[in-house]
Formats: structure tokens, C-alpha cells, sequence
């Protein structure tokens, strides 16, 4: 979890949402990405997509299966659905999202019944850190305004 803070702190440097995720298989860091939306004008552009297709391509493999996804936000539902895709084994987030998180506070997509894969969860790693960094970002948003 300290690389995806470090990747999201990343992200803030660079006018973006502050949101890191890293994929690891048998210990090893086998993809990265932090949210590149508005640098590449893409709204698919988000940490956990890049770092699956990062992934996906260092094991020349579209299934994920064995590895670890660490974020710092709870994924949105296109992100979930893509780990879902990707046969990703488990996710370990940091803060909860109120307005787009699908794994737990505005819906349970990882564990939907008609599916064919089911992710484990582990929220709140390293939450309150990852919360303080999303608070500061926009606070400091607020601030160019006033």
C-alpha cells in the first residue's frame, strides 16, 4: 500500500485526483498506475485500469488470477467490474468513496450473485492516510477558486 500512496502523491503532483493502485502476483509488483484522466483526456483513465493493463501485459495474460489489487480509493464500478473481468483474486483499498465506491458503500458488484468471479476485500488499509491525501488535493482545489 505505501507504493500506491506513493504513485497517488504522484497523481496530486500532477493536477490529478490523487488515486494509486499497484497489482502484485507471488509478491511481486507486476503493475502500477495512478489516475491519468486529465492528462490523457480519458475517462478511463483510472489508477486501477492502468495498473491491470500494466499487468495484464508483464504476465502476457489477460486473467489475473492469483493477484492482489492495492488502492487507495475504493474502486468505482467500471474499475470493479474490470477486476471482476480480469479474475483479479483481492483488492485491499484504503478510504471508503461515498460518491462511486462499488465495493462495499454504494453497491457489492465484487460479490454480485450473477457473476462468474467474486473478488475478496480488504478495506481500510491504510485509510486514513489515503483519506487525508484526497482532502487535502481538494481542499487546495477550493482554494485556487476563492
Amino acid at each position: 500500500m505505501d507504493q500506491a500512496l506513493a504513485l497517488a502523491r504522484d497523481a496530486a503532483a500532477m493536477g490529478e485526483v490523487p488515486v494509486g493502485a499497484v497489482v502484485v502476483f507471488d509478491g511481486r509488483v507486476i503493475g502500477t498506475g495512478f489516475n491519468r484522466r486529465e492528462a490523457d483526456k480519458d475517462p478511463t483513465a483510472h489508477a486501477e485500469l492502468l495498473a491491470i493493463r500494466q499487468a495484464a501485459q508483464h504476465i502476457d495474460d489477460w486473467r489475473l488470477q492469483g493477484c492482489t489489487l492495492y488502492v487507495t480509493l475504493e474502486p468505482c464500478a467500471m474499475c470493479t467490474g474490470a477486476m471482476v473481468l480480469a479474475r483479479v483474486e483481492r483488492c485491499v483499498y484504503g478510504c471508503t468513496d461515498p460518491k462511486g465506491g462499488f465495493m462495499g458503500t454504494l453497491g457489492k458488484l465484487h460479490d454480485h450473485s450473477g457473476l462468474n468471479h467474486r473478488i475478496a476485500v480488504t478495506p481500510g488499509v491504510c485509510g486514513q492516510e489515503s483519506a487525508e491525501l484526497l482532502r487535502g488535493f481538494f481542499r487546495h482545489l477550493r482554494s485556487l477558486k476563492d
